[in-house]
């Protein structure tokens, strides 16, 4: 039966959690509303991770993977992914799993009358400073998007594979999906997912990243949205 769905897990030097992730990616695979395949982005990790990668795919035939030839971070990878799904919808997950693969379930319910769908992180497990910056970020994108988000930054999402391939993709547009997404005149759906704590690996975003970084991010996604081509066909004739 061909794929319907396609995951998108970005890996950057997470050796310690790659076969947690083979596991529950399996185990979610059995469960799976939508026959799914899972698409590995190696971003340039400098540790075993890209051997690990290389060795889950090669016994498991649903799982491929895409090497970058250095680290580009999150929005590249994504990029890249999106750019290679060749499914009706695609969706992503963090490699660090404090988001769950059984939520997709969740989030596929409603994919058929929605482009995206988003997971809002429910009883996060994360630090004090890391929710309340991950908190102030949030006040920071609804200030200059509107995109009616809760938790935009939740690493649990679902994408019309067509409305993802349409967004024209920056630096720092991970931070953005939703409100890429509202820019094509895109439906959105936010729905409840389990939150976990980190087990193994080290996080990528200190304070700076995630409250420097998406205010500097807010600006280009300003310039986007002005510059941004939107139009409608009322009439035409093809000979």
């Amino acid at each position: 039966m061909p794929y319907q769905f396609t995951v998108i897990i970005p890996v950057f030097n997470e050796e310690d959690n790659l076969l947690r992730v083979e596991k529950e990616m399996l185990t979610f695979h059995k469960v799976a509303i939508k026959s799914t395949t899972v698409l590995f982005i190696n971003d340039g990790s400098s540790d075993q991770s890209l051997q690990l990668i290389h060795d889950i795919c090669k016994r498991n035939k649903a799982f491929n993977y895409i090497s970058l030839d250095k680290n580009y971070g999150l929005s590249t990878a994504l990029a890249a992914g999106f750019n290679h799904c060749k499914t009706e919808l695609v969706g992503y997950i963090d490699s660090d799993l404090q988001t769950s693969p059984s939520d997709f379930n969740s989030l596929l319910e409603h994919a058929e009358a929605y482009d995206l769908i988003t997971g809002i992180r429910q009883h996060r497990k994360d630090t004090f400073i890391k929710k309340t910056s991950s908190r102030i970020a949030n006040i920071v994108r609804e200030i200059f998007t509107k995109d009616g988000m809760e938790d935009t930054g939740c690493p649990l999402k679902v994408i019309k594979t067509s409305v993802a391939k349409n967004i024209p993709m920056f630096k720092g547009l991970h931070r953005f999906l939703p409100a890429m997404v509202l820019l094509q005149n895109g439906r959105i759906k936010q729905v409840p997912v389990q939150h976990f704590p980190r087990i193994a690996g080290k996080a990528k975003y200190g304070l700076r990243n995630r409250l420097v970084g998406p205010l500097i991010d807010c600006f280009a996604y300003l310039w986007m949205k002005k510059k941004y081509i939107d139009y409608k066909i009322t009439t035409k004739h093809d000979e």
